[in-house]
């Protein structure tokens, strides 16, 4: 069997993670070409993640020893189970519920970063964190005002924009790793 040596595997380790690179770019920029898609693909992939953690906290509870958590994993199970069930049966319905809660997730997220811009304020940098706070709330009151035009296309983008902004980055450092072994 030959050695592979450290170039050698840094090299082909780049290799792939510039082909994931690009698949993730094309990813996010087909989310980003059709949102409603994307938007309800992200929903079915939810579904199932809740129906596998259904399926989990049931495991959980076969291994719990007092009553009360074997009742309360049981419950969980039975709620994720059946959450999951219905965002596969009624996609488009559990869309629109994804989409209020991301609205609200934003909102959250913004007040927080603000909140922490003006605790850090002397520190360099903070003027950012407000900057993102105030455009996080922004896109948030963009997406509940718009709601339930909104459902069509908020996801799907913002998936997109992940997906793409992930795959540069990736490709980026990929890239990087690789110029340093020239």
């Amino acid at each position: 069997m030959a050695t592979m040596t450290v170039k050698g595997a840094i090299r082909e380790t780049t290799t792939w993670s510039i082909g994931l690179s690009v698949m993730m770019m094309i990813g996010g920029v087909l989310a980003m070409a059709v949102p409603p898609i994307a938007g309800l693909t992200v929903t079915l992939m939810f579904g199932w993640l809740l129906i596998v953690a259904g399926v989990l906290h049931l495991g959980f509870a076969w291994g719990a020893d007092r009553t009360s958590t074997i009742v309360g994993e049981v419950l969980i199970a039975v709620l994720y189970g059946a959450i999951g069930v219905y965002l596969l049966a009624h996609p488009a319905v559990g869309l629109a519920s994804l989409t209020l809660a991301l609205a609200a997730y934003l909102v959250m997220k913004g007040i927080l970063e603000g909140v922490m811009a003006f605790t850090l304020r002397p520190l360099p940098g903070s003027g950012w964190l407000l900057f993102d706070g105030l455009l996080t709330i922004a896109v948030a009151a963009m997406i509940a005002a718009s709601w339930p035009a909104s459902t069509v296309w908020a996801i799907g983008v913002l998936v997109g924009v992940a997906l793409l902004s992930s795959g540069l980055t990736r490709l980026m450092v990929s890239i990087a790793v690789r110029r340093t072994l020239a």
